[in-house]
């Protein structure tokens, strides 16, 4: 046994929860007071609640911040009514597929109520298959209230943020940085202490029946991860399209042909493009994260469940992996601090930096954090599951295991900054690129993707070689944990991202001054990095919950082992090595297709709207939102269709082990197309903004805006927003999904499965 007490454990989990919910009211309560003119009571309210603000020359602060106030409801709106249409679609496939996990589960073993002997603890009696069923589908649900919960209040408080952070920016860049993090932090804590409380209670709850059952517990709370995952999907393949959508057509229009600025208030698809953000970004990202987070503790603690810590009923070390997420949460609630009270943001030049320590600070911290819990909580040494042999482990293997991750996750991101960050050459090469058009532009941005692959390919590698090699397929579901446990952090740096994206628009929509929108855009610029560091997390981290997750379903599912030389195998290796493809087909053809019909409304208002290009006239916005919202609901299904049956008709037609192959080519090939696709659309963006920046005399050689090469990066930015907010960052639920999926479906593909070979 551990030195910490079963007692203890139940009462520090929720207790850091608790904390970290604190701490994101807190964040909230200081980013709410910064006044924004209320939009409810009409003008006289205004005047009431006047924004204590500089005076800009030759501008009315009050007509200003009338108009940022008018233009936050706008987007605020626009976000909520989008969400609440896909969130009734989903409670459709919610409530459908709940029904299908019952069926599928519970015939198992014809709906028998009877115990039935258990699968792993041999010799001991286990409750029967219909309770799993009944159990994972309340897990499925919990899963997916919470995941849509994450993105929803997420995407809240980014439309709450946004106007806050562009008024802050006139008392300086330091002001608006600490606004904007904030936010992203508020959302970062709620998202990491909702998932950690949930996931405790449901397990407490569940404990209620089960008693001394264990398996059938941990086995059942992975439908938890499910739920989240599933719910994920649709939020960042939806969301994706709808801000592509919006923001293709408002820069081919608006930028390419008509030659004015991004987010100016004359283009039709700017509110559409702002309101993108905040779907596709934050409700998206959060809800993916969550994704995430929740599979790698069901993976971790499923195996647990069946090794010495389920079978000895050792509560503490059963509890590993939720009081590494509880420690997460300290940690990060320490290293938020560094970059809103410690390290203040006087320059521009000191944004990056300051991000980039947040990731540094909260991985050296968490090594130690680490340390302690694994001493405190783990007995020195135990057995764990190692398809079909116990592997004798020690505590300190377990932190070398959670550590490695937690680099791994750290090298990834730097990797990623490297390779996306205008302050280094890759980028600077693509947009110096651009000065003989737009062919070798892209040219430039693929090879640089393709190139970025290489170091976060063999970070992952070392980190399952390192965590298999000491705990087997514990050691790399907690590396996947480690590399989550400082979710709360690299949330709040990825959420950073879109706030000011939005604070640079609602800048210019409201006609501020030239130097505001400049503090404004060098916050978007190190945004952009930051998000492209968030989604290299996403990724690195869904390549390892996968794999675990593909390991529990390999000993759930009971084969022995998967042999790639057989013809069973290697049918489904090389079909799930395609459906990354597949699927980034159909996600980018929708984004096309979505961004064609924006494109022609977007001209269409130009030409047929008298004085809209001299600013007399106001453009339609409505009819801009209406486009993305329908297009997005209706495109969402076939991906999501795709990825959700893939397993089902895998396992159910060709047998565990085709479903095996497919869930370990879907693996590799997925995370290679995800992070090539991400950091190649990121490079692209990044390039576009050093020249619109002109801040060295390379950048000033290529622009100003509107030249050749500007120009040039604009069509390199437009292609790439599909690559690195729609394809991309799903793909990563796609391995995951479909592994989780597979695991909670797992009996019943052992049971039921194989029914074209069982006929050959």
């Amino acid at each position: 046994m551990g030195v910490l007490s079963e007692g203890l454990t139940q009462v520090l989990i929720p207790v850091a929860a608790l904390i970290g919910l604190a701490f994101a009211l807190l964040q909230w309560y200081l980013v709410s007071k910064v006044r924004v003119s209320g939009h409810s009571g009409g003008h006289n309210e205004y005047k009431d609640r006047l924004i204590e603000g500089e005076f800009e020359e030759g501008v009315d602060a009050l007509e200003v911040s009338i108009k940022c106030a008018e233009i936050q409801h706008a987007i605020s709106v626009g976000a909520t009514s989008f969400l609440f249409t896909e969130y009734r679609y989903l409670s459709i496939f919610t409530g459908v597929f709940s029904v299908i996990i019952f069926l599928f589960l519970g015939s198992v073993k014809g709906f028998s109520a009877k115990s039935e002997p258990c699968t792993y603890n041999t010799g001991n009696i286990c409750k029967p298959a219909l309770a799993n069923a009944l159990f994972t589908t309340i897990a499925f649900l919990l899963g997916a209230i919470t995941s849509v919960l994450s993105g929803f209040l997420g995407m809240k408080i980014a439309t709450y943020a946004n106007a806050r952070t562009t008024l802050q920016a006139r008392y300086g860049v330091g002001k608006a940085f600490i606004t904007a993090f904030r936010s992203g932090a508020v959302m970062g804590f709620l998202l990491a202490a909702n998932g950690l409380l949930v996931l405790w209670v449901s397990i407490n709850l569940f404990k209620l029946y089960y008693g001394d059952d264990w398996e059938g517990l941990y086995e059942s709370i992975t439908g938890y991860g499910l739920g989240g995952s599933s719910m994920a999907l649709f939020g960042r393949v939806g969301g994706g399209i709808y801000t592509k959508a919006a923001d293709v057509g408002a820069d081919l229009v608006g930028k390419v042909e008509k030659n004015i600025p991004e987010d100016d208030p004359r283009n039709p698809a700017v509110i559409a493009d702002n309101v993108g953000d905040n779907v596709g970004d934050i409700a998206g990202m959060g809800s993916d994260l969550f994704g995430s987070y929740a599979e790698s503790s069901c993976a971790a603690l499923f195996v647990a469940s069946i090794s010495s810590f389920g079978v000895s009923h050792d509560y503490t070390a059963m509890s590993y992996p939720l009081i590494i997420s509880s420690m997460g949460i300290v940690v990060c609630l320490i290293t938020t601090l560094f970059a809103t009270d410690i390290f203040e943001v006087k320059n521009v030049s000191d944004i990056e930096p300051s991000l980039k320590r947040q990731l540094l600070i909260s991985t050296v911290l968490m090594t130690a954090g680490i340390a302690t819990v694994t001493f405190f909580a783990l007995p020195s040494e135990f057995t764990l599951f190692n398809f079909g042999t116990d592997k004798v482990v020690k505590n300190w293997h377990l932190f070398f295991c959670v550590a490695i991750g937690l680099w791994a996750g750290l090298a990834i991101g730097y990797t990623t900054e490297y390779y996306t960050s205008n302050a280094y050459s890759p980028v600077r090469d693509v947009a110096d690129s651009c000065r003989t058009g737009a062919a070798t532009n892209v040219i430039f941005g693929l090879a640089l993707g393709y190139k970025s692959v290489i170091i976060p390919i063999f970070s992952i590698a070392i980190a399952i070689y390192v965590s298999f090699s000491l705990a087997a397929m514990y050691g790399v579901s907690v590396a996947a944990l480690g590399m989550l446990s400082t979710i709360a952090t690299g949330l709040a740096i990825d959420a950073y991202g879109p706030i000011s994206d939005n604070a640079g628009g609602i800048a210019e929509m409201a006609g501020m001054s030239h130097e505001i929108r400049e503090r404004t855009d060098a916050l978007d610029a190190a945004g952009n990095t930051t998000a492209a560091i968030g989604k290299g997390f996403a990724i690195g981290s869904a390549a390892l919950v996968s794999l675990a997750l593909f390991g529990a379903f390999v000993s759930r599912a009971g084969i022995k082992t998967v042999d790639v030389l057989t013809p069973k195998v290697f049918i489904g290796l090389i079909v799930g090595a395609m459906l990354p493809y597949w699927f980034s087909a159909m996600t980018m053809k929708s984004v096309g297709s979505a961004a064609l019909k924006m494109v022609e409304e977007v001209r269409r208002q130009f030409n047929t709207i008298p004085g809209l290009m001299e600013g007399t006239a106001k453009p339609d916005y409505a009819t801009c939102v209406k486009i993305s919202t329908d297009a997005s609901l209706r495109e969402m299904i076939p991906p999501g269709a795709l990825v959700m049956l893939t397993p089902l008709i895998a396992g159910t037609f060709f047998g565990v082990e085709t479903l095996a192959g497919v869930l370990a080519g879907s693996l590799v090939s997925g995370v290679q197309v995800a992070i090539s696709a991400s950091n190649t659309g990121g490079a692209w963006d990044n390039a576009k903004k050093y020249i619109e920046a002109g801040v060295s005399e390379h950048a000033k050689s290529l622009g100003p805006k509107g030249s050749d090469a500007h120009k040039a990066a604009v069509i390199g930015d437009t292609i790439g927003d599909p690559l690195k907010d729609t394809s991309g960052p799903s793909l990563n639920i796609l391995i995951k999904l479909m592994a989780v999926e597979s695991l909670v479906f797992a009996p019943f593909f052992a049971t039921h499965g194989g029914i074209i070979f069982k006929w050959l």
